[in-house]
């Protein structure tokens, strides 16, 4: 199998996970975490590396943060990652009601 081969498994692979995400309303503390503190939206993007419209679209539930800024936020504020953002609607899907 060539690499070409490889990285277009890879790639696709990756994809439907990242697709699969977007089916989840992911909620997030992060704009609770952020009035705790009085920080402002410009704020943390500039503390995670992002901008605020990606803040603001995490916040109100129109984008789910990847795994890295995800990463970045919750450890901003000294955090795992679930104690940010809730999975437990991607918990449930995969048992048996």
């Amino acid at each position: 199998m060539t690499f070409l081969n490889v990285s277009a498994i890879l790639n696709a692979k990756l994809a439907l996970h990242l697709s699969y995400l977007e089916v989840f309303d992911i909620k997030t503390r992060i704009r609770e975490l952020r009035k705790e503190r009085k920080l402002s939206q410009e704020q943390l993007a500039y503390a995670v590396g992002t901008t605020r419209q990606t803040i603001t679209s995490i916040e109100v539930g129109k984008y789910t943060a990847s795994l890295a800024l995800a990463y970045k936020i919750a450890h901003y504020f000294g955090l795992a990652i679930e104690d940010v953002f809730d999975f437990s609607d991607i918990d449930d899907e995969g048992t048996d009601q």
